[in-house]
Order: C-alpha cells, then structure tokens, then sequence
C-alpha cells in the first residue's frame, strides 16, 4: 500500500509507518500546485494530507479512484467533501483532542493580547517610538469578571473557557447545536441562544467545526449587535468572519478589538489596513504549532493510515458511518 505525504510532519510519525511495512511517496517540492498534487494522489492508495490548500470535491474522487483512504493531519475537514466520501466508502481520518490545549493556548492569548494592546505597543518598541508617558494614551481593558461567549463549547472550547473562568473569574455562556452538560456543571456555564450570545458576550471566542452554512456568519450586521467594547476572537476557520465588515465594524468602533489566528483570506494580505488597528493582534494560523501537540498530530495521523492497512476501522474517523 503506498501512501502519499504532500509535506513534512514529524518523525515519530514516518517512524510508525516505516514500522509498519508502508511505501511512503513524499513530496519533493513543499508547496504543491495542484496539478502536482494531483499527479502525485493519482498513482497512490492512501493521503496523508497536510494543510487545507487543496479540496478534497467530487472532481478529486472523480480524478483519483484509486483513492481508498485520508488521513488529515488536522481536527478540521471543511475541505473534504464528507458526503461524497462516504457514498465513495472512503473514510477519512482526523486527529481530535491532542491539540486542544494548544490551540486554546493561542485563543487565550489572543484575548489578553487584544484586552492589553499587546501587538499595538510591542511595534512602538520595535520602531524606538516610546515617547513621553502619558496616562491616557491607548488604554487596555481588564478581563476580571466579564462575561466569556463560546460558539462551539467542544474540546477546545472547554479548554478555552476553563482557562478563563480559572484566570479571570470569567461568567461564562456558550452557544452549540446541543447542550453542554460537563460544562455546565464544571465550569457553571450557561446554554444561551445565539442572539443572547452575539448581545451578551464581552469576549467572543469561536471555536465549533466550520461548515457551508457558517460562511461569513459574522458579519457588519453581527458586529453591531455586539457590545461596544466587546473582542472577538477566531481561532476556528477563517471562513467565519467577514474580515472587510470586521475592519469597519472595528473603526466604527461597534465593537472594541479583534484576535485572529485564522484570516479571510488565508494567508491575508501584508497591507490589509486592519493591521494597522491598535487593538487588533493576528497570528498565521498557529494554534497547534507546539512540538507536543505536532507529534501527536503525526501519531494519530499514522496511525488512522496503519489501521485503514491492516483492515481495521480509523480510530479517529470523521464519517464512521461507513463502518455501518
């Protein structure tokens, strides 16, 4: 069985496939055009897919039949067409739960690094532009005791709201398809409806699974039925704000600042103006670029590809209704 690896990932990954007797075809180039990668997933059985550059569509499975299996090397599969890969008996692979603290980790910092203008005065250190100290002079806001919303109290969003209401005593309200009932017990947060959430929260962080259906949800028409001096945090999918209504609702100052480790579009552009706001702080798509957290990406990305080998069942499948 050969198996397709269209950018580097750990060793203790390659090392579990080496173990298990798989051909490994990895790339030579590490930015792909499409028509490279498609050649590549043509002539092999499995991916293990790297990175969201590419949709996994009907014209894919159309082009590549020999495709039996997918591993992603993310939580996340918005870019594959979920549906047509089960009508195909394609499963496909993701890795939950092992970069949930990581990727909280940067929601968490996003939020301290709006609330403080952290980016805003790190760039007058570097640019030697300090000045005289005056007390008024672009102000922060403190997080003790405000109100944290979750869209999408999942993994990371637990981790994400557990981390607030430990640090800053924060209230915490969620919204989700379903009832959190962990959460609610743990962490005493509160189910509320998404228009109590948009209203409501002094923190909105994202955090649930994107789908067609969420494209652009936030937008101008969002932003300003938040509060004022409300942040907005995006560690999801890029695909959830509209970052043009975001700039304006922000100089408009319908809403206070923004947190972003995903953009839209992705990668954005280096002169996009919402750079240059003082209580904005974006990061490229870090969220689970720690060293722990990229190693057990690799291992459970390994490992779905060695169990699809052996006959077996994915451990970590995002359409187990296959095995039906």
């Amino acid at each position: 069985m050969k198996v397709f690896i269209n950018k580097r990932i750990p060793e203790t990954g390659i090392k579990m496939l080496k173990e298990a007797g798989l051909e490994m075809i990895v790339s030579e180039k590490e930015n792909l055009s499409y028509e490279e990668w498609l050649r590549y997933c043509k002539n092999t059985d499995t991916i293990l897919s790297i990175g969201v550059e590419f949709k996994y569509d009907r014209n894919f499975f159309e082009a590549c039949p020999n495709v039996k299996a997918i591993a992603l090397y993310s939580v996340g599969f918005d870019h594959v067409d979920i549906k047509e890969a089960t009508k195909r008996r394609i499963p496909v692979g993701n890795t939950p739960d092992v970069l949930s603290k990581a990727t909280s980790d940067v929601a968490f910092l996003l939020m301290q690094s709006v609330a403080r203008r952290a980016s805003y005065y790190f760039r007058k250190v570097k640019e030697g532009s300090w000045g005289a100290f005056d007390p008024l002079h672009a102000l922060g806001q403190e997080l003790y005791g405000k109100t944290l919303g979750i869209f999408g109290l999942g993994r990371i969003g637990y981790e994400m709201a557990e981390k607030s209401k430990k640090a800053f005593g924060m209230n915490i309200i969620y919204h989700n398809r379903r009832q959190n009932e962990e959460a609610e017990r743990g962490l005493g947060a509160t189910y509320v409806s998404f228009e109590e959430l948009i209203r409501n929260s002094d923190v909105l962080s994202v955090h649930a699974n994107f789908t067609p259906e969420h494209q652009e949800l936030f937008n101008y028409a969002l932003f300003e039925q938040m509060k004022p001096d409300a942040i907005f945090i995006n560690t999801a999918r890029g695909g959830f704000h509209n970052q043009k209504d975001l700039y304006r609702a922000l100089v408009e100052q319908k809403i206070w600042g923004a947190g972003l480790d995903v953009t839209n579009p992705e990668p954005m552009s280096a002169d996009d103006p919402i750079l240059q706001l003082s209580t904005v702080c974006i990061l490229p798509h870090i969220g689970s670029a720690t060293v722990e957290a990229r190693n057990g990406m690799a291992r459970l990305a390994a490992g779905n590809i060695i169990a699809f080998s052996k006959g077996e069942r994915m451990p970590h499948c995002a359409n187990p209704e296959i095995y039906k």
